[in-house]
């Protein structure tokens, strides 16, 4: 038996002198260079001197150290490192502890380390309003590496209003809203993989898995588009525009003889004007593509920019609104809309009654209505291919464009007489 309890409560309060104070067993009070007072363990394992510190004294009594110093020679005597196993311990406790993050604590990890390469401010709102709606109310609350597949199917189940207000599962009531919603939770999960927070395979995983669980989206799915006018009726539409002053009505003439979207035309600036080269370029940045986009300008476009000329800005925008360094909203837009009496017309829609022109009254290739609406190209090997952007046939397009939304001239009403009998 080791020589134990070698020292008093009052010895360990009194001693003062640097140097190490042996209580037996291994056990010492260490007194540093500084006054400073802590509990050491010095033991053999192996052949091996080692020592590992079990605290301060004013943290650890000497009645506590007493009983640390006993689990140690236990651990000794069944040919365990004390100090090995302390720190297998204090790891496992990190672990555990890591291991017990949320999801919608991993969430916000996600985000804040991910959202600087998305696209825009509207895409980082949309990941944190999806999973704050669909995914949190489900599991956010829980330990991440609880997240299973019947957590999953369920979120993606949920009872919710579809857009026709009639209850449904979210899967089936808001297909697009659902399929974002599970891949957004996939994405999550693989980052809590990586970060060796859960183990195992991905609970929101669609083939071979969710696949066989959640039916298949219809193939024949009506898709609602955009509300557009009629391609007959943009005569009328452009006609009734310029009737109005306000400069929303020469915005919405602008994206009309563009076909450019709401954002592009709202934030467009007089620096990607040239007038004498007759373009409008629209920097990679403001584009759904990330790629420069140069649009001809007709000549009613031209005069839409003339007359917005006249409209001093100091901020560089072409429409700019009433407060300073912001452009004119879409809700003004849609406020135009309502005044006009067309709620049931969309400005994106416009792009649609173009593409519809072009199909049925011209017979310009879809290749370059593809690129004046700059769609991206689907095809790999076709996109490889076309390096050009079809520049001078789109000019002949856009001008014909502009001719048949150019208003034609209303009849007069004329009521014939009858003819007078001459006597």
């Amino acid at each position: 038996m080791p020589n134990l309890d070698r020292l008093s409560a009052l010895e360990v309060s009194r001693k003062h002198l640097p140097g190490r104070y042996c209580d037996g067993g291994g056990l010492y009070l260490q007194i540093g260079p500084n006054g400073a007072k802590s509990w050491l363990f010095r033991y053999k394992l192996q052949g091996k001197a080692r020592a590992m510190g079990l605290g301060p004294l004013h943290a650890v009594s000497l009645k506590d150290a007493r009983a640390r110093a006993a689990d140690c020679r236990r651990l000794c005597a069944d040919g365990l490192d004390p100090l090995f196993e302390r720190r297998n311990a204090l790891e496992r406790a990190r672990c555990e502890a890591t291991r017990s993050k949320t999801f919608d604590e991993c969430t916000a990890e996600y985000i804040a380390a991910n959202e600087s390469g998305w696209e825009n401010a509207k895409h980082r709102q949309q990941w944190r309003n999806t999973l704050a709606t669909y995914a949190s109310p489900i599991f956010g609350k829980q330990p991440v590496h609880t997240v299973d597949v019947h957590l999953v199917q369920k979120a993606l189940q949920q009872e919710v209003k579809g857009p026709g207000g009639q209850k449904g599962p979210l899967w089936t009531a808001k297909p697009e809203t659902a399929k974002r919603v599970r891949g957004r939770i996939e994405a999550i999960l693989d980052w809590a993989t990586a970060k060796e927070l859960r183990t195992g395979d991905n609970p929101a995983r669609w083939i071979g898995l969710l696949s066989n669980l959640l039916p298949k989206r219809a193939k024949g799915r009506v898709i609602a588009h955009h509300a557009a006018l009629a391609v007959d009726d943009a005569g009328d539409f452009i006609r009734d525009l310029r009737a109005r002053e306000a400069d929303a009505a020469l915005a919405f003439e602008f994206l009309i003889l563009t076909a450019a979207r709401t954002s592009e035309v709202l934030g467009a600036k007089w620096a990607e004007i040239d007038e004498t080269e007759k373009v409008w370029a629209i920097p990679a940045a403001r584009m759904k593509a990330r790629k420069e986009h140069r649009v001809p300008l007709s000549a009613p476009a031209l005069a839409v920019l003339a007359k917005m000329a006249k409209r001093v800005s100091s901020d560089g925008f072409i429409f700019p609104g009433t407060r300073r360094g912001k452009s004119l909203s879409n809700m003004v837009l849609l406020a135009l809309l309502r005044r006009m009496g067309r709620e049931g017309v969309t400005a994106h829609g416009f792009r649609s009654t173009f593409r519809d022109w072009v199909s049925e009254r011209t017979n310009f290739p879809d290749a370059v209505a593809e690129a004046a609406l700059a769609h991206a190209i689907g095809d790999r090997v076709e996109a490889a291919y076309r390096r050009g952007d079809l520049f001078e046939k789109r000019r002949q397009m856009m001008e014909a464009w502009a001719r048949h939304c150019e208003p034609r001239q209303k009849r007069a009403n004329v009521v014939p007489l009858p003819r007078r009998r001459l006597a």
